[in-house]
């Protein structure tokens, strides 16, 4: 692992910026206007969303009762236009419901979707104007994809690699002996896997070239107790974590202890942290800024997620949505949105905001 002198970033806060009410951040939090939403006939397991073209659901029919004798449910592929919700095709996909799921759109203005299929895990090309199968191809089985117009990265426990979206074929492998991989990030030319030491049980980061796989650094060495999502955003890495000393230098740690001291929920250490990173840092580099948001017991915690689009982390816990600038961490927008607390995936581009439930799918209007 990388060894030297700790860094201090450019931009480094805590949470004094954030004032809040037992516990939560106090915003003025408006409910985000629904632009369209529409009731389903299948059950949603994943969308496909970019800056043009059509809202991509894939789902499945479940089966009576529940029950089924095969590990893959059959899917289907649909799109729905991005601003009216008018379905514009329905088509079968060979990538069924089961272990992992990933998909977006490729070159060519080509959908990609990959995960289980009846015949093993399979990567696929479908058109977008009608969802016509171009290509298939057989690949390894994944717990995390994500899916940029020239490469598709893949992790499972042993490896993260990354797959072309013309020939389908993979290009790159990285694995290390003593690691283990979790959640992906792919922003501009590097990817951002969590890795964890098996060693020492601690998590980290660890950022690869998009196009190569070549090892660039760790962003931060296994030093966390746990990193529960990861999301890249411009020139930050978001990561949602615990017991953020771990992460600070004396003097930021000394700060933290006194944010953890005056924390509304009064508890003992914090169990739920948020915090960015330079994308380009060194491990050992601090934080841009970083948030308590719990003090409370492991078992009390709510479900908290992270993502991003160009600049902006999007917050996710239960039904409220919160957008901060990835640099400062500086609150942009924050909103309650309807069903996001039963969902099934979410993804923000442009200002729209995609929310799959179970049977529903409905787009959001949050400008920030």
């Amino acid at each position: 692992m990388p060894s030297g002198s700790p860094k201090r970033a450019a931009h480094c806060s805590g949470s004094a910026a954030f004032p809040r009410v037992r516990g939560r951040l106090f915003a003025m939090t408006t409910t985000a206007k629904r632009r369209w939403s529409r009731e389903l006939d299948s059950e949603v397991d994943g969308i496909a969303f970019a800056s043009t073209g059509p809202v991509l659901l894939h789902g499945y029919d479940p089966p009576a009762g529940g029950k089924w004798m095969d590990d893959v449910i059959p899917g289907k592929l649909g799109a729905f236009d991005r601003s009216t919700g008018e379905r514009l095709w329905i088509a079968p996909c060979e990538v069924g419901y089961g272990r992992g799921f990933g998909a977006g759109l490729g070159q060519k203005g080509q959908v990609i979707v990959l995960g289980p299929s009846q015949g093993g895990h399979r990567m696929v090309r479908m058109a977008m104007a009608d969802g016509e199968l171009l290509e298939s191809n057989d690949i390894e089985p994944f717990d995390d994809a994500v899916v940029h117009s020239e490469v598709v990265v893949c992790a499972n426990a042993r490896s993260v690699w990354g797959l072309d979206t013309l020939d389908l074929q993979e290009s790159w492998r990285y694995g290390r002996e003593g690691e283990r991989y979790h959640g992906l990030a792919l922003c501009g030319a590097y990817v951002y896997a969590t890795v964890s030491s098996t060693e020492s049980g601690k998590y980290g980061v660890v950022r690869l070239n998009a196009k190569t796989g070549n090892f660039e650094g760790y962003l931060l060495q296994p030093v966390m107790p746990l990193i529960r999502g990861i999301a890249a955003a411009g020139a930050a890495v978001a990561i949602v974590t615990c017991e953020l000393e771990f992460l600070l230098d004396d003097d930021n740690r000394m700060n933290f202890m006194l944010q953890l001291a005056s924390h509304p929920d009064e508890g003992p250490r914090d169990t739920l942290s948020i915090a960015a990173l330079r994308a380009d840092a060194s491990a050992g580099e601090e934080p841009l800024w970083y948030r308590i948001l719990e003090t409370r017991p492991v078992d009390d915690l709510p479900e908290i997620s992270v993502t991003a689009d160009s600049a902006k982390f999007y917050l996710e816990r239960q039904a409220h949505l919160e957008a901060v600038d990835g640099l400062s961490g500086r609150t942009l927008g924050s909103w309650t949105v309807p069903g996001l607390d039963e969902k099934v995936a979410f993804q923000v581009v442009d200002g729209a905001g995609v929310l799959a439930e179970e049977t529903r799918v409905s787009v959001f209007e949050l400008p920030a």
